[in-house]
Formats: C-alpha cells, sequence, structure tokens
C-alpha cells in the first residue's frame, strides 16, 4: 500500500499520530504537499463523508477523522507559501442574526474543508450586512447559512435579499441549513440549495458546481 494510500486510511479513522508521522514520511520522500491533500485527506474525507450518510458513523467519529487531517494540514500549509492547493470552490459560512448555535454549521465546515473547499466562517450570530461585506472581500462561488431555531429562520432570507439588491455577484449560490429548516423553505426563500447535514452539504456544493 503507498503512502498516500496509507495517509488516507489514517486519516478515515481518526489516527492522528500516524497520519503526522506518514505526512512527514511522505515530504520527506518527495511528495507534492498537494497530491497529499488532494489523494490522501481529500479522499479521505470523502470515505468519511459516505458514511456518515449511511449511518455507518456518527457525529464523534467525524470530528475524530477531521482532527487527523487537519494535524495533515497543519504540517503541509508552511510547505505550501506561494502555491495554493487545488480548491473545490470557496464558501462563506456563518450562523444567522439571533442564532448561537454552532455544532452544525462547524461540522459542515469540516467536511467543506475535507473536500478541497475554501471556508470563511464568519462564525455565529452574523448579520445581513456582515455576510454581505464579506462577500465582497472574498468573492466566494457559494453561501452556506444555518437557523437552529424556528424565530431566526427569517433572517435566512432577509440575508438572500440583502445580499441580491446589492447585486454583488449574480453567479453567487445560497445553501442553507439547520435543524427547521426545508427543501421547502429553501425553495419558498430562494436559496439554490438545501442540505439536512454536513455530508449531504458537500455534495450540494458539487452538484451546483
Amino acid at each position: 500500500m503507498s503512502i498516500i494510500d496509507q495517509i488516507r486510511d489514517k486519516t478515515a479513522v481518526g489516527d492522528m499520530n500516524t497520519v503526522a508521522e506518514l505526512t512527514n514520511q511522505a515530504i520527506a520522500d518527495g511528495i507534492a504537499p498537494d497530491d497529499i491533500i488532494q489523494h490522501g485527506l481529500i479522499e479521505a474525507m470523502t470515505i468519511v463523508g459516505d458514511k456518515f450518510k449511511k449511518n455507518e458513523i456518527y457525529v464523534p467519529e467525524m470530528l475524530i477523522a477531521a482532527r487527523a487531517m487537519k494535524t495533515a494540514l497543519g504540517i503541509l500549509k508552511p510547505l505550501m507559501v506561494g502555491q495554493e492547493a487545488k480548491r473545490l470552490a470557496k464558501v462563506v459560512i456563518g450562523t444567522v442574526k439571533g442564532d448561537l448555535h454552532d455544532i452544525g454549521k462547524n461540522l459542515v465546515s469540516i467536511m467543506m474543508e475535507g473536500a478541497g473547499i475554501e471556508v470563511m466562517d464568519l462564525g455565529v450570530d452574523v448579520a445581513p450586512e456582515k455576510f454581505l461585506e464579506a462577500i465582497k472581500a472574498h468573492q466566494p462561488q457559494f453561501l452556506a447559512m444555518s437557523a437552529l431555531l424556528t424565530t431566526t429562520m427569517p433572517n435566512l432570507k432577509t440575508t438572500i435579499d440583502v445580499v441580491a439588491e446589492a447585486g454583488v455577484d449574480q453567479n453567487l449560490k445560497v445553501l442553507i441549513g439547520g435543524a427547521p429548516v426545508t427543501q421547502k423553505f429553501a425553495d419558498e426563500i430562494g436559496a439554490d440549495g438545501y442540505a439536512d447535514n454536513a455530508a449531504t452539504a458537500v455534495d450540494a456544493i458539487k452538484a451546483l458546481l
């Protein structure tokens, strides 16, 4: 089994220490950081996402795998100054104004990063104007928002309206999610996509690309 395959398999099961050792060994062997990311780490998180969707693993296992992935990325990033890894897409993400829940959003961010997506995480309680500022600054292809309370769901629509009125990017796609959010609600407020968990959020982005 190649060292990149080992990195993939050990990342998928969350063996952080072995992943770190293998990553350093791969670098010493002259393997390009981008190859390690694309064929080791991203493939590992694809496996993790598939297992999560099939209920073969749950949130704790996903978080352990993500920790192993981030350990490897921490080793690789200093070697990539001046060369960007190939990015699938760029996303601005946050929980809407009035909502302080972040576990779901954090999981989505982790799975997006694991799929090779560049993520700008604005945190929680994000006002529409702050989303708009980030879109202007980072020019992402996607805006991803979550609401975990029925009382904050209207702020998903408010943000979509504010961004649309500003006319910053006609090609920007909006994804929404959160416990009370449904596909029907996404359609009603003009969102481009809806995801009910972290793994399907990545699928939604790939489908819209």
